[in-house]
C-alpha cells in the first residue's frame, strides 16, 4: 500500500510509524485514519516486529487531532475499526506501543499518545483535550483513559478546563513516563524499545495481554484466571519459555525467536 499520511520505518524487531501532515501539525482525516488502520494491521500481523513507536513529523507536532478545516470545509468524517489513527480503539494488539511525543498533542492527538502503552515527550510537548472549546467531546478514548491514568479529580480537572498541560506537569501527575530534551522524542522512545526488546517478546505480550484483562475485573477474578488468557498459554508453549531458563543456567544472553 502506498503511504500518503503517514511513514513507516523498521529496526530490526522496532516499527517506527510517522504521522506525516505537518502542514497542518499532523491534524489527521478519513483517509489517514483508515491508512493508518493498515499500518497498524500489519505491524500487529507481522512476526519479525516486536515494539511500535509512534511519533509526528516536523519538529512542531506529534499529532493536532482531528482535522477541523477538513471538517468545515465538509470534508467526511470517520475511521475503521481500529479507531482514531487505527489505534484508539485497537483492544487486541498485545505488543507494546510507544509515543514519541514531539510537540503538540491535542485533542484526537493526546488521545493516541494516551492509548499507548508508553508516552516519551520531549520538553516542549503540550497536552490537551481541547474539545469542548470548539463544541466537541473527547470520544476517542480520552474520556475514559485518562481518568483511568491519572486519577478522576486531576483528569476532570484537565478535561472541565481544556487547559494545556506541559509535558514536565504531564510527568508529574503521571501520564508521561520520561520528558526528554527539545528533538530528542524520537531517541528516548527508540531507547525504551530497545531495552523492551531485550525480554522475551512472548512474556511482553502476556503482561501487555494480562494487565489488560485484569484492570476489567476484580482483583481475584484476575489472578484466578490470568493463566488462561492466550498470550499467557501462547508464551507457557513457546521456545522462549524454555529458551529462558536456560540461558540464565548457561550463563549467557538468551536468543529470543518470539515463538
Amino acid at each position: 500500500m502506498e503511504l500518503k499520511f503517514s511513514k513507516v520505518e523498521r529496526k530490526g524487531p522496532v516499527t517506527i510509524i510517522t504521522l506525516s501532515r505537518p502542514e497542518v501539525y499532523n491534524a489527521l482525516h478519513i483517509d489517514a485514519h483508515f491508512e493508518l488502520n493498515k499500518v497498524f494491521d500489519d505491524f500487529a500481523a507481522d512476526p519479525e516486529q516486536w515494539v511500535a513507536v509512534v511519533t509526528g513529523a516536523g519538529d512542531k507536532a506529534f499529532c493536532a487531532g482531528n482535522d477541523l478545516k477538513w471538517q468545515a470545509a465538509g470534508g467526511k468524517r470517520g475511521w475503521d475499526k481500529g479507531g482514531f489513527a487505527g489505534l484508539t480503539s485497537r483492544f487486541d494488539c498485545d505488543k507494546p506501543i510507544i509515543a514519541a511525543v514531539n510537540g503538540v498533542a491535542m485533542g484526537g492527538g493526546f488521545e493516541i499518545a494516551l492509548a499507548c502503552d508508553l508516552i516519551i515527550a520531549s520538553e516542549n510537548a503540550t497536552f490537551a483535550l481541547p474539545e469542548p472549546r470548539v463544541g466537541l467531546a473527547a470520544l476517542a478514548g480520552g474520556l475514559h483513559r485518562l481518568p483511568r491514568q491519572i486519577g478522576l479529580k486531576r483528569a476532570m480537572g484537565m478535561i472541565l478546563t481544556a487547559r494545556h498541560v506541559s509535558a514536565k506537569e504531564g510527568h508529574e501527575i503521571g501520564f508521561v513516563n520520561e520528558v526528554v530534551p527539545q528533538g530528542e522524542a524520537l531517541a528516548g522512545a527508540l531507547r525504551w524499545a530497545e531495552m523492551i526488546t531485550k525480554n522475551s517478546p512472548m512474556s511482553i505480550r502476556a503482561s501487555k495481554q494480562t494487565i489488560r484483562k485484569g484492570l476489567a475485573v476484580s482483583l481475584e477474578q484476575a489472578i484466578e484466571e490470568q493463566r488462561e488468557y492466550p498470550a499467557v498459554k501462547a508464551m507457557v508453549a513457546s521456545q522462549d519459555y524454555i529458551e529462558g531458563p536456560k540461558a540464565f543456567s548457561e550463563k549467557r544472553p538468551p536468543k529470543w525467536v518470539g515463538k
